[in-house]
């Protein structure tokens, strides 16, 4: 008997993967988590029934939250990543050796044990000396920070369930004075491709626009997220994504990555039609 992992992306439309085995599954106070093993994408994690990551693709993902604020943003010291239990974010950070702090912050503990027994790949750098891992409700933890960061990293679930207070104006508020004056915040933005997943990018983005002065969104393509299309987030008090982009700084570091690269970088803010008319409707509005 075939065992299948099946994700329903629209009433309409369903994403399966052939599953060889199930490693982990666990009810913890916020959500139901699962390890699974497949023979296409490796070892991947699902919470609540929805797709995180899979060893196969999260890199894409992980490289792009990470690597286009940092090729920007030329002196980060300090940062916060809220969410990204799975350590994928902060193994990206480590390879910058000019950072001095990272704060992570996870609500679910489980996540992280479970990641750092299932998923060394993505886990293998949160006992880095420069990694202080806060189990606490990101919403929470940023209503007390201010002038703190340099880079905030919002690596947040689907605007649901645990992550749901990630994706609010009093969130993206208290992340505007959580940064540095000249500080950066990226976030996770969804896809545009599916109706209902392009309403959650147009309120996420909605939001964010009210806070921060500059905002602009790019684009990777993610072979297991919903119609493979899936957007980020970059918003800032001072540095423009493109126009701030010092290639020759960020090449010298020669940091190995599979996905993101300094000539890519200008390209992923190029948008298609439609998702720019999306965010025109939102950003016209008064």
């Amino acid at each position: 008997m075939e065992l299948w992992f099946t994700e329903r992306h629209t009433a309409n439309v369903k994403f399966s993967i052939r599953v060889n085995r199930q490693l982990f599954s666990a009810e913890s106070d916020f959500q139901r988590i699962d390890i699974f093993e497949s023979e296409e994408f490796g070892r991947f994690l699902t919470l609540d029934g929805y797709m995180m990551l899979t060893e196969k693709d999260e890199f894409i993902y992980h490289e792009m939250m990470t690597h286009v604020p940092m090729a920007v943003h030329p002196a980060v010291k300090n940062v916060l990543v809220i969410g990204a239990g799975d350590g994928g974010v902060v193994r990206e950070l480590c390879r910058y050796p000019e950072i001095e702090s990272i704060d992570l912050v996870e609500i679910d503990r489980m996540v992280v044990e479970v990641c750092r027994e299932f998923l060394p790949q993505t886990a293998c750098c949160l006992d880095d000396p420069r990694v202080h891992i806060h189990y606490q409700d990101g919403l929470r933890f940023i209503r007390a920070c201010q002038d703190a960061y340099d880079l905030i990293i919002v690596d947040s679930t689907d605007p649901f369930g645990p992550g749901e207070g990630l994706f609010t104006k009093e969130f993206y508020g208290n992340c505007f004075k959580a940064l540095h004056a000249d500080g950066i915040m990226v976030n996770q933005h969804e896809s545009p491709f599916y109706d209902e997943d392009a309403l959650a990018m147009q309120r996420a983005h909605r939001r964010i626009i009210e806070s921060f002065p500059l905002s602009r969104v790019y684009q990777a393509h993610i072979p297991t997220y919903p119609s493979g299309h899936w957007l980020f987030g970059f918003s800032s008090k001072k540095y423009h994504p493109v126009k701030d982009l010092d290639a020759a700084r960020w090449r010298a570091r020669r940091i190995p990555t599979k996905y993101y690269t300094t000539n890519l970088h200008p390209g992923a803010f190029a948008l298609p039609a439609y998702v720019e008319n999306l965010l025109e409707d939102v950003e016209n509005v008064e």
